[in-house]
């Protein structure tokens, strides 16, 4: 069967929650922190005098998920990468060489695991380095914030505390900024890199299982709402280990007569590049919704084009954009300080779902995500 990104999605959602669970106890230590004293006139001074209990306590967190997540990226990848060669496995099982894989020892690849962990390790080290110095930023910015209005007599404490702190959590824990310079908040940020480094053990696994018994060729599916990064190498064919670029080859018939005076068969195959270079431009990029399928000279045909009328690519942009939303005001009315604050909150999470819910009926083509509308496990 062909190996896909989609193949590892489930195997992110450990890992996510911890970073949501982790987010969700970070704004409500702050909630609680600008709480306590909150009549008293020396507020400002004595929420500005606990920075360093606050910040002690976020590095706990912060420990305490670095730890969890080592050990769940690390089980996340062995079987992504163990999932990506039994699907080599179950796509050649019935011909020869998916036989010889058969029998081949399909322990992980321990180099390949160990170089996909150290490359989450450092897509995520910012996550750590920044979660305290966020964290500790925009408390005291809602402190100063809520003692500049509170002087001026346009608010209560309570008033300008609730306000800062739904912005805060309206945002998340912010403050990350990938190659592309776009911001991420900690959760989508770490969810982000966890899927697209599970992706590619799973992808890993099932190039790694093709190239022990000689198959150099790939081909990329044509999937349906493809992105304008993936569009290019739709039902293309790629080398697993040749140049990059165009290029047309003469190779052997996979299949071969037999007896010892048949000629050699030879077909030619055109290739769009290498495996490598269409990574390094796109594919596979988290979400991808393409698969990877070995290519059989000769045996194997290019996919049909399957078109998606009425649902474009944009549409499922539009659907993370209300799924962000949920999430937001989820969060703002985790940390709601009263019942009033909750109830409004609540309406706008009603709301988004509603939207999320007419959205989807629109375009049959979309499935709604529950999982992704979440802020914690326990909500």
């Amino acid at each position: 069967m062909p190996v896909s990104p989609a193949m590892a999605e489930d195997l992110a959602a450990e890992v996510a929650q911890l970073y949501e669970d982790a987010e969700s106890s970070l704004l409500e230590r702050i909630a609680k922190a600008l709480e306590a004293d909150i009549e008293s006139p020396r507020w400002a001074e004595l929420k500005l005098a606990a920075v360093g209990n606050l910040r002690q306590a976020v590095e706990t967190v912060a420990e305490a998920l670095q730890q969890d997540t080592d050990g769940a990226v690390r089980r996340a990848l062995v079987t992504a990468y163990n999932r990506g060669r039994q699907a080599a496995v179950a796509e050649l099982g019935a011909l020869d060489i998916g036989r010889e894989l058969v029998a081949r020892e399909t322990l992980p690849n321990a180099p390949a695991v160990d170089r996909l962990a150290a490359s989450m390790a450092e897509d995520t080290r910012p996550v750590y380095a920044r979660i305290t110095r966020a964290v500790v930023d925009s408390y005291r910015r809602i402190v100063t914030r809520v003692s500049g209005g509170v002087l001026l007599g346009t608010t209560t404490r309570r008033q300008a505390a609730q306000r800062a702190l739904d912005q805060f959590a309206q945002r998340g824990v912010t403050g990350f900024v990938d190659s592309a310079g776009r911001s991420w908040d900690m959760a989508s940020y770490a969810e982000m890199a966890v899927r697209s480094v599970t992706a590619r053990a799973a992808i890993e696994g099932h190039v790694d299982a093709l190239a022990e018994i000689g198959v150099g060729l790939v081909m990329v599916s044509d999937a349906p709402l493809e992105c304008p990064l993936c569009e290019q190498w739709e039902g293309e064919v790629l080398t697993l280990n040749g140049p990059p670029g165009p290029q047309s080859l003469r190779v052997e018939h996979t299949i071969q007569p037999s007896g010892l005076l048949a000629p050699t068969r030879t077909v030619v195959v055109h290739v769009a590049g290498s495996l490598i270079e269409a990574r390094a431009n796109g594919l596979f990029h988290p979400n991808c919704r393409h698969s990877l399928a070995a290519f059989l000279p000769g045996v194997t045909t290019r996919p049909p084009h399957h078109p998606t009328p009425g649902t474009t690519y944009e549409d499922t942009q539009r659907q993370r954009a209300i799924e962000r939303n949920i999430r937001a005001w989820k969060r703002r009315q985790a940390v709601a300080m009263d019942e009033q604050q909750r109830r409004r909150t609540g309406a706008y999470v009603r709301r988004w779902q509603a939207a999320m819910r007419a959205h989807v009926d629109a375009h049959p083509d979309l499935r709604r995500k529950p999982q992704r509308e979440q802020i914690t496990a326990a909500r």
